[in-house]
């Protein structure tokens, strides 16, 4: 069967009733002997940390400007609470899940992308180790966007980069991008079901995506440049939507090389 890694928004996991549906949907695709790897994000939830203690959050160009108070929080948010709440709730659905994250058995290496931003991470290489052996033995790895360099310091790393880097080491056949949109939308805000690199080269340069749908469809492209078959990007609160993505259903958008 094929290979499949799934990217959970932050913002999909805000309440158990979210995390179960869609846990119980993975939980689908292990039965199904779909081979399956799960990264997650958890931007919302760190937020929302920082505030109550008083941090502020500050971001250049989209991303969060890490300082070592920042990246503590960082480690006890995403490898922590959002991490073992999503491996409790893939418990719940019958899963043997395992919280990991990049830093482990060095999944993803990464180097200070900019020192405006701190402990902000660019992703230089990935091994693909930990995912094979964990998979090829029934296990469901849940990756929380923490990367490392070989000096021993820890990255935050974007959630999409660390899909990309993710999927590329797995040689995920499908990379399923699960967000709050419905997926990737034309100048007259109409959902485009296919789409080719060029056709996303082209919406960037028209200024068509921005923000974080250019971030998407950038990490799209560098996706399919390193092996990934298809990407897509549907909304992760459809009703079955993994099932309906992989099946082929028109739903979101899926994104291919070329032709």
């Amino acid at each position: 069967m094929s290979r499949v890694l799934v990217k959970l928004g932050g913002t999909l996991l805000d309440t158990p009733e979210s995390r179960q549906s869609l846990t119980a949907q993975i939980a689908g695709l292990l039965r199904d002997g779909h081979r399956t790897v799960v990264v997650h994000g958890g931007g919302k939830q760190m937020t929302q940390f920082l505030t109550e203690r008083g941090i502020e959050s500050r971001f250049v160009n989209g991303l969060r400007v890490t300082t070592p108070e920042t990246m503590d929080a960082v480690v006890k948010v995403l490898a922590g609470t959002v991490n073992h709440d999503l491996v409790a709730s893939f418990a719940g659905a019958g899963v043997q899940a395992v919280g990991v994250s990049g830093i482990d058995a060095g999944l993803v290496e990464a180097v200070q992308l900019d020192p405006e931003l701190g402990q902000v991470g660019r992703v230089t290489g990935s091994n693909p180790a930990l995912l094979n052996v964990l998979t090829e033995n029934g296990f469901l790895p849940v990756v929380a966007c923490l990367a490392g360099d070989r000096s021993g310091q820890m990255y935050n790393v974007n959630a999409d980069q660390m899909a990309v880097a993710c999927a590329s080491a797995f040689a995920a056949d499908d990379l399923v991008f699960l967000t709050d949109v419905d997926g990737v939308r034309d100048a007259d805000g109409r959902v485009l079901p296919r789409l080719t690199i060029a056709d996303c080269e082209r919406l960037i340069a028209d200024g068509v995506a921005a923000g974080g749908m250019q971030a998407k469809l950038n990490a799209a492209i560098a996706a399919l440049t390193q092996g990934v078959e298809r990407v897509r990007i549907a909304n992760g609160k459809t009703p079955d939507v993994i099932r309906k993505l992989l099946a082929g259903e028109t739903l979101g958008t899926v994104l291919t090389q070329g032709g």
